[in-house]
């Protein structure tokens, strides 16, 4: 890990308690993670966010490979990408899933995510980077953001987290994905929601570069949007 990326994060002194930075690593547990007594493991497609991620809980990135993943609407469509493990060994998956409702060894989550109250952006930037998509769709000049999971009831959570936000955010209602289920946020609210949720993002270190440039991208290229991501804030 380099000193720069090692330096953008404040490194809590409990992966559980609350914190800005425990808000993103369990959004990215909740999103791409896998829990078992002995082992917390996260997959990221973005190197940096990796590094971040076991600097939070003190884990170690285990692997790097390239992933052939389907598009959740059309699954005759692959992309190949880096996919990055970030493994944490101990008892911390059977204290967080005790903690926060998490799934642990297959059985079923209740996501009981008070503990992140006043965190809300950080604990959804990291399960939207997590297992999220966001994209500039040409034919509207428009840009989407759906989220796909194949536990419902994360789902669920997300659409009532969005409720609660202080930018609308629409959503649609949770519908069948290749791998799972999907909700897709209303096209129109994703600018505002988008730059809403990295807002602060360059402060804290709280961020995958590749995904937040990609959001960047897709606001620039969109009909009509003013918004974009502010460099500093909470």
């Amino acid at each position: 890990m380099s000193s720069e990326q090692t330096a953008a994060v404040d490194v809590p002194d409990s992966p559980l308690a609350a914190h800005p930075e425990t808000a993103y690593f369990w959004g990215h547990v909740a999103g791409s993670g896998d829990l078992t007594e002995a082992c917390v493991t996260i997959e990221t497609c973005d190197e940096t966010a990796a590094d971040r991620l076991a600097a939070i809980a003190g884990g170690t990135q285990t692997d790097h490979h390239i992933r052939e993943r389907e598009y959740a609407h059309d699954t005759s469509i692959t992309r190949r990408e880096d996919e990055y493990t970030v493994q944490v060994f101990g008892d911390l998956a059977s204290r967080g899933a005790a903690a926060f409702g998490l799934p642990l060894d297959g059985d079923a989550g209740g996501y009981r995510l008070d503990a992140f109250d006043g965190h809300e952006r950080q604990f959804l930037r990291g399960l939207v980077e997590s297992c999220g998509t966001v994209c500039f769709k040409a034919e509207t000049g428009t840009v989407g953001l759906s989220v796909v999971h194949e536990d419902r009831a994360l789902l669920a959570k997300f659409q009532s987290l969005l409720d609660d936000l202080p930018v609308a955010a629409p959503y649609g209602d949770v519908a069948d994905a290749s791998s799972g289920y999907y909700v897709s946020v209303e096209d129109d609210a994703v600018p505002a929601l988008g730059a809403w949720l990295y807002g602060g993002s360059e402060d804290s270190g709280l961020f995958a570069p590749t995904r937040r440039r990609k959001l960047e991208r897709s606001l620039d290229q969109a009909d009509g949007v003013d918004a974009t991501v502010e460099g500093s804030g909470p």
